[in-house]
């Protein structure tokens, strides 16, 4: 069976994007997040995989800018929608998909791909290794409480509508972009993303609230959530479900926090997707009734090894070789020398001998600075081959903030 591979056209739109509701068992969305999910649909970067007149398959990558080390906004494609019908798999499409995405992603001069996997086992073999964890946890918030700093008490909080306060909100989370590696800077049209709100999806939550808050005459940070009132033989056991939450500095965060504790009615605090490193677990008085977990989030893919490495900085000097093994983008084979510091860096071919031996998974998993060259190394997915280079590259590739996604796509 030959399948045939081409760039989406807006007519072909809706089937392609049904082939994608079905693959992923989804229910029918709501009108509203139909429509924006074409509106933000880039044809000219979305796939689809045809069987005659029949979508068999789906892929897109988004137009994004990811903040990496340093502080630097790098161009990033952001695969997303990846899909094959039931009907033909184990038939090579993915792989059809994944090799001319790659190749368009290299001619737009994008350095680095990225995306969030439902299955993880699928993307390694395609080079993307994982970059970001996030946080989740469910906190008993009648037996757990808050330690706040000084100055909590000085910010001011109020209700306000999730759209009328969007603006306000979007100020904050521009602010913080560039300050975390793994954010994404948003592009027009994705503020939006956050605010839907369809009642088929609440799950018997309210709809979407929002408090902001407001310090020495600014907003300086929100939250977005949704409650659950519950109802057990001693009483409310109502539930808290943040959606996202984004501060500017300690006390406006602790004073979130401190909020969504104290919702009257409520025992119970859900978080998914945050930072592993976010303050609120040194502020609680028993983290082991947070019951925090972890899981993989953005999984990383260097296009073009020297672009990427060289995008970034580095938080000790280092001077490395890296072999490089790429079966998937044979480009990227090879030796290539790393100089850089806090500063910046350079990256190019090289015929010097290799210091560290690795594939560009393992590049991709150790490029935002959450995972480390030597935990990588003691199960045996990076070697050493100069004595001491582990130790340096690990130490220079590392992150004062631990990389973050702030949302899917």
């Amino acid at each position: 069976m030959t399948t045939d591979v081409r760039v989406l056209r807006q007519n072909e739109w809706d089937d392609w994007y049904g082939n994608l509701i079905r693959a992923f068992a989804e229910a029918e969305e709501s009108a509203e997040e139909r429509a924006l999910s074409k509106e933000l649909t880039d044809f000219g970067r979305f796939l689809g995989a045809w069987d005659e007149e029949m979508c068999v398959g789906t892929a897109g990558a988004y137009r994004f800018r990811l903040t990496v080390p340093g502080g630097a906004s790098v161009p990033t494609a952001g695969i997303t929608m990846v899909s094959v019908a039931a009907t033909h798999r184990r038939r090579g499409v993915l792989t059809s998909m994944m090799r001319r995405q790659l190749d368009d992603i290299r001619d737009w001069g994008e350095p680095l791909a990225v995306l969030t996997a439902s299955e993880p086992a699928i993307y390694g073999r395609f080079g993307y290794g994982v970059g970001t964890l996030q946080l989740r946890a469910e906190i008993d918030t009648s037996r757990v409480q808050l330690s706040v700093p000084p100055g909590t008490d000085d910010v001011r909080l109020r209700y306000a509508a999730p759209a009328d306060a969007l603006d306000a909100c979007e100020a904050v989370y521009a602010r913080l972009v560039p300050g975390r590696p793994g954010m994404l800077a948003r592009q027009p049209g994705w503020e939006r993303v956050a605010l839907l709100d369809p009642p088929g999806e609440r799950d018997g939550a309210s709809a979407l609230q929002c408090v902001v808050a407001e310090r020495d005459g600014g907003i300086t940070g929100y939250a977005r959530f949704r409650t659950r009132l519950g109802w057990g033989v001693t009483g409310h056991n109502g539930t808290v479900a943040l959606s996202e939450l984004a501060a500017l500095d300690p006390a406006t965060d602790a004073a979130l926090w401190r909020f969504l504790f104290g919702i009257d009615l409520m025992t119970t605090l859900t978080v998914r997707g945050r930072p592993v490193d976010e303050a609120w677990q040194h502020l609680v008085s028993d983290i082991r009734r947070c019951a925090p977990q972890l899981r993989d989030a953005l999984y990383v893919r260097l296009v073009d090894v020297g672009a990427a490495l060289q995008a970034r900085t580095y938080q000790a000097p280092v001077d490395v070789v890296f072999e490089v093994t790429d079966a998937f983008c044979p480009w990227n084979e090879g030796r290539w020398r790393l100089m850089g510091d806090a500063k910046g860096a350079s990256c190019a071919r090289t015929t010097d001998g290799a210091d560290l031996a690795l594939s560009v998974r393992e590049l991709g998993s150790a490029y935002l600075g959450g995972v480390s060259l030597t935990a990588l190394a003691a199960a045996g997915r990076v070697r050493e081959l100069r004595q001491g280079a582990l130790a340096e590259a690990s130490l220079a590739f590392g992150s004062t903030v631990a990389p973050w996604l702030p949302h899917g796509f």
